[in-house]
């Protein structure tokens, strides 16, 4: 995602206000039987940009393993490769246990998206937020997910003999990528116009500051690029494309509209795992890959065309 760095067009306001932390420290509170314990609110990113399944369920459930852990000597990219151990344990069972341990796969993909959430709740609870952290967890995600729809699609293949479905594994990938992708554009965006969680940029191009940083992090930062580089600048020219005349003084309205980031939001990486595994559960993974194909790109073109036909006319009319 070049390097464009939104100014900070609003003065920062309380939490209650724009929904976001605009100073993500950690304030300790004082539980009855734990002590000094984190914040919630001080560990999450926005309850606006966020995904509505991250805010009201996963989240908060993370939440749990961020107070078991803040004591304790465990770093966040700790639970990053518990994270994506979880999901490799998953991928192997969808590919070699069979469809009757399905339910136990999609219970694993759930674990993922918990510890996928807890590292960066821990993190921002432990002021350890970190370029070589942010890199791992994007990394991780996308070695996952590409395991993962490949076992689904040797499953189905080994049950139903159809090769053409190693294409509609490619093509599921492919699209939960690219969606994703666009949630965190938004995301990030609408995070930087509030001078909120700026660890991550709109766009990861390497800079001078790069270069002179931690060795581990730029190599992190170059898979990164290779990986994901080619979809962040794909979002940027959907994003042009999407403005349809809105000018550079009314992006703030353009990139903080609540509807449309809810929108958004349905693409994120936890609704799509929740998806997952709840068709895993049914034990219908079929299912599944025509949701992702279909379903959930249907809903990623609703997303553009609201942008494109009502938010933009709106603020340009």
């Amino acid at each position: 995602m070049a390097c464009r760095r939104h100014r900070p067009l609003i003065a920062p306001r309380k939490v209650e206000e724009i929904g976001v932390l605009v100073h993500p420290v950690t304030r300790l509170t004082r539980g009855s039987t734990s002590g000094l314990e984190p914040s919630y609110h001080s560990s999450v990113k926005s309850d606006v940009s966020d995904e509505l399944i991250n805010t009201y369920l996963f989240r908060p459930i993370a939440h749990q393993f961020v107070r078991v852990l803040y004591p304790t000597n465990v770093t966040p990219n700790q639970v990053t490769v518990a994270s994506i151990i979880a999901g490799l344990s998953a991928a192997a069972f969808y590919a070699f246990a069979g469809m009757p341990y399905a339910p136990l796969a999609g219970l694993l993909i759930t674990l993922k998206d918990l510890l996928d959430s807890a590292d960066g709740q821990l993190a921002r609870a432990k002021q350890m937020c970190s370029r070589f952290g942010r890199f791992l967890d994007s990394v991780g995600d996308f070695v996952v997910n590409l395991v993962v729809f490949a076992a689904i699609s040797y499953l189905l293949y080994r049950d139903t003999g159809w090769s053409p479905v190693f294409l509609l594994g490619l093509v599921g990938f492919l699209g939960i990528s690219l969606r994703v992708s666009y949630h965190v554009f938004y995301q990030t965006s609408y995070l930087h116009l509030r001078s909120a969680y700026e660890a991550n940029r709109i766009t990861e191009e390497i800079q001078k500051k790069d270069l002179a940083g931690d060795s581990r992090a730029l190599r992190m930062q170059r898979l990164f690029l290779l990986l994901y580089g080619w979809q962040d600048r794909l979002m940027m020219r959907i994003d042009t494309w999407s403005m349809n005349g809105v000018s550079q003084d009314q992006r703030e309205a353009w990139y903080s509209n609540r509807t449309a980031l809810r929108l958004s939001g349905f693409l994120g990486l936890g609704t799509e795992l929740f998806i997952l595994m709840l068709c895993s559960v049914a034990r219908r993974l079929d299912w599944y890959l025509a949701l992702n194909v279909v379903g959930m790109n249907a809903v990623w073109a609703g997303c553009v065309v609201y942008r494109r036909a009502v938010l933009a006319r709106k603020i340009h009319p």
